[in-house]
């Protein structure tokens, strides 16, 4: 399961990067600034990143060069600029692929497919293979997770939401990239909702486990998975 990180100050296209990419199965974290980012992706490495060249801290070429210094990560530029050379200084400085805006979210969705073929072709033949981490087993072709052995009756919302948290134990997320994960616009005003699959997730989990608590709540911030509370 590849994880991408979308570094984009548009909250609108960030958002629906999310959903084009989810839709080809693949989890994704947005950052809005490129510090944030550069900081998150030093500890904890996606796939891809799809970089916004107009960032409001740090311009997209200037973070690519920092990125390079830490990471090899393929990389795919999107910018509202045209221009042949700075087409020609993105893919000079690291970058994989560039789009111009506007673009069709399909048209992203297909070139990240094709960039991660091409880096990690092996990956192809072992994506159907489920996945573990601590007490959970998950299998991402068929929707499902099993804990400790035992398969989750889960809903899509919390099949996505539990995915998500389980693909970077440790990380703390909050409701609103938790919501985005399951293909919810967060503007929209559901964050809450978050609470109430958490709250149906943990009652799953303790009626199999009933003293583990694999899923941590971070007052004012939002949520983790712990495995070794699993």
């Amino acid at each position: 399961m590849h994880h991408i990180a979308i570094i984009e100050d548009e909250k609108s296209i960030a958002d629906t990067l999310t959903y084009a990419l989810q839709i080809e199965g693949y989890t994704s974290t947005w950052f809005h600034l490129a510090e944030e980012a550069l900081a998150s992706l030093e500890k904890t490495p996606a796939d891809l990143v799809i970089l916004d060249v107009g960032l409001p801290d740090i311009n997209g070429f200037e973070t690519c060069r920092r990125l390079r210094r830490f990471s090899d990560v393929p990389v795919l530029f999107l910018t509202a600029r045209g221009d042949e050379v700075d087409r020609i200084v993105g893919l000079e400085i690291g970058a994989d692929d560039y789009v111009v805006k506007p673009f069709s979210p399909r048209e992203i969705a297909a070139r990240v497919r094709a960039i991660l073929k091409r880096v990690s072709p092996s990956r192809a033949t072992t994506t159907e293979q489920p996945s573990a981490t601590g007490q959970f087993q998950i299998d991402a072709v068929r929707y499902a997770i099993s804990y400790c052995g035992t398969a989750l009756s889960l809903t899509r919302h919390e099949f996505l939401l539990l995915q998500h948290l389980l693909l970077q134990p440790g990380w703390v997320y909050t409701r609103e990239q938790l919501l985005n994960a399951t293909g919810v616009a967060a503007d929209v005003g559901y964050e809450r909702n978050v609470d109430s699959h958490i709250k149906s997730l943990r009652n799953k989990l303790r009626q199999i486990a009933p003293d583990a608590e694999p899923i941590q709540t971070h007052r004012g911030f939002g949520y983790s998975y712990n495995p070794e509370r699993s």
